[in-house]
């Protein structure tokens, strides 16, 4: 996204900001484990000092949450306690059939559903049946995915540096290509780059997506501070499932949607991690 744009004439320099989003928008059939890791980037950008541009968007924006019908065979969210027969957000939906089950859970959820009132019948103990029965078959299937059970015990109760140090993670990394490919689809993955792009009728600085798992992320005039891939790799599990849940009362900043273990080409992923150090940890 554009943060700014410079204007020179002659020795004078005029920099215009980038406009805040100011229009209401929605984002429909948004997964529960996607609503997660909007709470995760919440905890991030909107924390002091926030960032005024994702503030302007979450401030504009109403989720309409969807529950998943068919959960995907890589999806672990339970393990993470998110409840995909019933996401949060600002409206809820389920899909029945050809109907759609539409309740308002915020005041923004609630404004939006006055305004199409229109499009909406009132659901009865016929559809309110269905609904339930929908979450239960959705809670079933869930429960049968084959990492709906791991153990998040060993990263719960071992102390950061005993992880940090473990020898785990010089045999975990080696199968990675630092492609960059699990940041790019993870929900939750916020870091980003500052560049400047000549236009040729001004300089606009924009931010990018970046990836913790590359060699030049974050480097400086004096280096970087991460030489190796292996550092590289141990970061962003790290990141994951210590640093942040450490710094956010214990919350996780992976939501089990398991893309990264549909997406890997090396076929390495978050699973393989926490299953590596659940094991070293003598759990099964």
């Amino acid at each position: 996204e554009t943060l700014y744009t410079c204007y020179k004439e002659g020795k004078k320099i005029s920099i215009d900001p980038q406009q805040l989003c100011d229009e209401s928008f929605a984002v429909f059939g948004i997964r529960a484990c996607d609503v997660k890791g909007i709470e995760v980037l919440d905890r991030v950008f909107l924390a002091d000092p926030v960032d005024s541009y994702y503030q302007a968007r979450r401030e504009h924006s109403v989720l309409i949450s969807r529950a998943c019908h068919e959960p995907d065979v890589t999806c672990f969210c339970k393990a993470f306690d998110i409840d995909a027969a019933e996401p949060v957000g600002d409206i809820v939906t389920w899909s029945v059939g050809e109907d759609l089950y539409w309740k308002p859970a915020t005041e923004k959820g609630a404004a939006l559903t006055e305004t199409v009132k229109e499009l909406l019948t009132e659901a009865d103990k016929t559809g309110e049946e269905a609904v339930e029965a929908e979450k239960e078959q959705i809670r079933a299937i869930t429960g049968k995915l084959p990492y709906s059970s791991l153990s998040l015990d060993y990263f719960k109760n071992t102390p950061m540096q005993e992880i940090f140090d473990s020898p785990k993670w010089d045999e975990l990394y080696k199968p990675c290509l630092a492609c960059g490919t699990c940041t790019f689809v993870c929900p939750t993955c916020q870091c980003y780059d500052i560049k400047d792009y000549n236009t040729g009728h001004g300089v606009q600085r924009y931010r990018c997506w970046d990836s913790c798992m590359y060699s030049d992320f974050t480097m400086m005039a004096h280096g970087n501070n991460r030489n190796s891939q292996m550092q590289r790799f141990r970061q962003r599990f790290m990141h994951k499932l210590v640093y942040y849940p450490v710094n956010n009362n214990g919350m996780f900043s992976c939501v089990g949607c398991g893309r990264c273990v549909e997406k890997c080409p090396s076929s390495l992923n978050i699973v393989k991690v926490i299953k590596a150090f659940e094991n070293q940890g003598g759990e099964k």
